[in-house]
């Protein structure tokens, strides 16, 4: 079965963008294989913030199919992803239920707040960039419950200072 897997860079204060939804402060690290990174899903999911930031920073992944979580978004405006307004957990599950590659999804935490209390994500996977934003959006945003998580593995990039976090969510 495919895993919905929350993989996130975060500033060590626990933001996944600034407060303009800028990620500017994540470094290149040329240690981290980027391609086989990409090519463990052939599945994205996003909510509209993100998406809309992917769109203006030029990033595409026409191998994959993407999922826009948005109920202000209209389908015929975009022909190029999938728009989802309602039940997202039919999809995510039927989503889960096919063959194929990892899903993952892809930058924002309020997708990922709303997903992790219905117990849809499978793992959060975090690259703690070594700096302090001091504000922005932030990795779990509140009102939140609890997600108890237990420990599968840690890499150190030592060029930039990532530490990259695996954990699977707890049942």
């Amino acid at each position: 079965m495919r895993r919905l897997r929350y993989h996130v860079a975060a500033s060590l204060d626990g933001y996944i963008a600034g407060p303009d939804g800028e990620f500017d402060w994540i470094p290149r690290d040329p240690d981290i294989d980027f391609g086989a990174l990409f090519n463990e899903f052939d599945t994205f999911l996003m909510g509209r913030k993100t998406y809309e930031i992917v769109v203006a920073s030029g990033m595409s992944f026409p191998w994959a199919e993407t999922y826009v979580f948005s109920r202000t978004l209209k389908q015929r405006d975009h022909p190029k992803v999938k728009i989802v307004a309602d039940q997202p957990e039919e999809l995510i599950e039927g989503l889960k239920s096919k063959r194929g590659k990892d899903i993952w999804l892809f930058g924002g935490g309020d997708l990922f707040r709303s997903l992790a209390e219905v117990k849809l994500v499978d793992s959060v996977e975090i690259a703690i960039v070594p700096v302090l934003l001091g504000g922005g959006l932030p990795l779990l945003p509140p009102p939140a419950n609890r997600i108890p998580l237990a420990f599968e593995k840690q890499a150190l990039f030592e060029k930039s200072g990532i530490v990259w976090l695996t954990y699977r969510v707890k049942s």
